[in-house]
């Protein structure tokens, strides 16, 4: 009798667990592969489609293929399935997405605290640009042409909206999850992921990456302090947003 009884138990399920640092590092780089190859074929069919772009010339179809409505539609269209790459490997690791990524409403004071934070980094950096003479972004940079309105909010929601909730899913959740778990712990996990995160934008130069790199170590402490990547998701839209507004001319 008692045999039956263990053969009818039911069996335990399978322990939750956290990534380690280098499952943590495979899984992203997955993503970031799925990214890049969404992305480019996107925005290639898009760009295929347009009229005359048959009778271009090598020279301007680089051009015309480099202008932030292409980058922008990219962007929105890869960073859903890009996002799909963690949602597999947080069931895999038996956990709840919202739970693993830190999908937490910050508090009205952290939330406070976090943009008090980034408005004086952005005064200091600011102070900084201009003592050393930075000029910014060119204004004929094919990046920022967007030829219209509707590549202008092409661009925009790409930038501001996508992309960040894109990145920081990738950086300050899972990255960041994995790392700090593992024998780097928290403070070691937010200068990583801010390294990471500065070497992804590849279109900056070294000045420009030491600029990322503050900007993630600030947003990989709000992480940190609140539990909250919606709180850096905020952050990181809202400091899009404003260089949105502040470069240009666009159309």
């Amino acid at each position: 009798m008692s045999n039956l009884e263990n053969a009818n138990a039911p069996v335990p399920a399978p322990p939750q667990r956290t990534w380690d640092f280098v499952e943590t590092a495979f899984v992203i780089l997955i993503a970031y592969g799925v990214f890049t190859l969404v992305g480019g074929w996107a925005m290639t069919i898009i760009i295929a489609a347009q009229d005359g772009v048959a009778r271009m010339l090598p020279a301007q179809l680089r051009d015309f293929a480099a202008q932030g409505r292409w980058y922008g539609a990219g962007l929105t269209i890869a960073s859903p399935l890009t996002i799909g790459v963690l949602w597999i490997a947080i069931r895999k690791a038996r956990r709840g997405f919202e739970e693993y990524l830190a999908l937490n409403w910050p508090s009205p004071a952290e939330a406070m605290r976090a943009f008090a934070i980034f408005a004086g980094i952005l005064l200091v950096e600011s102070v900084i640009n201009s003592s050393v003479g930075g000029e910014g972004a060119a204004v004929d940079d094919p990046v920022f042409v967007v030829k219209g309105a509707n590549g202008l909010m092409i661009l925009l929601i790409g930038t501001c909206i996508a992309g960040p909730i894109m990145e920081e899913f990738l950086i300050r959740g899972f990255l960041y999850r994995g790392w700090s778990e593992s024998f780097l712990g928290p403070i070691g996990a937010i200068v990583l992921t801010a390294a990471v995160w500065a070497m992804t934008h590849t279109q900056y130069d070294v000045f420009g990456k030491l600029e990322i790199f503050g900007m993630g170590l600030a947003l990989g402490y709000c992480r940190w302090r609140s539990n909250s990547t919606w709180l850096t998701v905020m952050i990181h839209s809202a400091l899009n947003t404003f260089i949105f507004f502040v470069t240009g001319p666009y159309v």
